[in-house]
């Protein structure tokens, strides 16, 4: 169940879990005078950080904690927002915050449901709902480009975006309404008003930012990329290249990998989430077999395929077996999946020639290795010199479509010869919804709920 929007005061340890030099507790609500004079004894002047003496009910010292007070409006919920800056041991912690509970038990102090203080910064109108997620995403990234992505979306320049083509659709919603009012000067007044080149500017807009929000979905996401191939083609020792690292054990023995090895790396500041799985073959072993079975459900939950052949100029046979097996991973890839045909063990080749629409490398010298990470990008759409991407989550890439399919609508009503302004008015509305929900002005409570029930407490 995702958090709910309570009138009460909350508290929550707002820093991570752990031993650390300084931990923080955030209390926020609408008045916070009475719980912050219990605590700090006076009400500290507004965002100073005051010295106070925190002790208990008997009256040895807790700790000694830098407080700063942040009056409503002007904090990140809207309310009134209390910061205590504590040492920070993590049992010390959960004595200061019991202590926060016990002094502020009169005025309904309760502990912080997931998220719910970004819930109430974006319910008192400080963030919207795309900057609400981009605190979460700025939390995780994985990555200095997925931290600066998430800052600028922080900063509101997706919403601005979006919230400008909302505008430009309540215009053109207001110009063909009040059309409909006038059936016998429909035609010339909307062709006067050059609603069609309106229209046409939105849907490039909107393709604009598709592009640009698949661009920030790559970034904050990752990019779920497995190695398959028979065994012994080199997937480990690919896995390790990649690394940087001895990740994999690497026998000349068939079956080495038994089960999946995970590891996430970076290219070009964009995450890739490795899988090394088992060698695809038949197997009577019933550990390879199980971990065989493993490697077909990552197949089919990846968005690259890495399928790996390798140069064995002893037995020539494998390659028919390879592309029997390369066809078999094909067809069992998510549609949405891209797929890398890549040949190891080049450093042997001599003059064997390299098939064409195959990547060659060699996971033992590394000959190649540039190659195919810039493949490993190309292949999901990522487009180099990035600096201004913002993050974005399949959700906003969701919205964006559904927006640009119903303008796809609205054209062909307005192309129509008999002029279906009723239908083309709806799609327009339908398109203004869709992009609303990106940034909160149009969203379902319960999936409200569900966005925000995925943050950390504390956030």
């Amino acid at each position: 169940m995702g958090p709910v929007a309570r009138k009460t005061p909350i508290v929550a340890i707002a820093t991570a879990t752990g031993s650390a030099g300084v931990g923080v507790i955030r209390i926020s609500g609408e008045n916070l005078s009475k719980i912050t004079e219990a605590l700090c004894k006076k009400l500290p002047k507004p965002r100073t950080a005051t010295l106070i003496n925190l002790v208990n009910q008997t009256g040895q010292t807790i700790d000694s904690c830098l407080a700063i007070l942040f009056p409503a409006p002007a904090s990140f919920t809207g309310e009134d927002v209390l910061e205590l800056q504590c040492h920070g041991g993590a049992q010390l912690l959960e004595l200061v915050l019991a202590r926060c509970l016990e002094l502020g038990r009169a005025e309904g102090l309760s502990i912080a449901q997931p998220g719910e203080f970004s819930l109430r910064a974006f319910l008192n109108g400080k963030i919207d709902l795309a900057q609400a997620e981009a605190i979460a995403d700025l939390i995780s990234a994985q990555s200095g480009a997925a931290v600066m992505g998430a800052a600028r979306s922080l900063q509101g320049q997706f919403s601005q975006d979006i919230n400008a083509l909302v505008d430009e659709l309540t215009q053109l919603r207001i110009l063909v309404e009040s059309t409909l009012d006038f059936p016998e000067e429909e035609i010339e007044f909307l062709e006067n008003a050059h609603a069609k080149e309106r229209l046409a500017a939105i849907q490039h807009q909107v393709k604009q930012l598709e592009l640009s929000a698949n661009q920030g979905r790559i970034l904050r996401d990752g990019i779920r990329t497995t190695l398959v191939g028979a065994p012994n083609v080199g997937k480990s020792s690919l896995l390790n290249q990649l690394a940087g690292e001895e990740l994999a054990i690497v026998t000349p023995v068939a079956g080495t990998t038994r089960d999946r090895i995970r590891e996430s790396i970076t290219i070009d500041g964009v995450p890739i989430h490795i899988t090394d799985t088992a060698g695809l073959r038949e197997t009577l072993d019933e550990v390879e077999a199980k971990g065989i079975e493993r490697s077909w459900d990552a197949i089919a939950t990846s968005d690259l395929i890495i399928f790996m052949d390798a140069l064995d100029t002893n037995n020539p046979i494998n390659q028919v077996n390879e592309g029997m097996l390369h066809n078999k991973v094909l067809s069992a890839m998510p549609t949405t999946c891209q797929a890398l045909h890549v040949l190891n063990k080049v450093d042997i080749a001599g003059s064997t020639p390299i098939p064409g629409g195959v990547i060659a490398i060699s996971a033992k010298t590394g000959d190649g290795i540039p190659e195919l990470k810039r493949a490993i990008l190309q292949s999901v759409g990522w487009q180099q010199g990035q600096e201004d991407v913002v993050i974005s989550r399949r959700r906003h890439i969701d919205c964006l479509l559904k927006a640009s399919a119903a303008l796809e609508k609205a054209e062909g009503f307005a192309q129509d010869g008999n002029r279906s302004l009723e239908l083309f008015a709806e799609e327009l509305r339908l398109a203004q919804d869709h992009l609303g929900q990106i940034t909160g002005r149009l969203l379902p409570d319960d999936l409200l709920g569900k966005i925000f029930s995925q943050f950390c407490i504390g956030k």
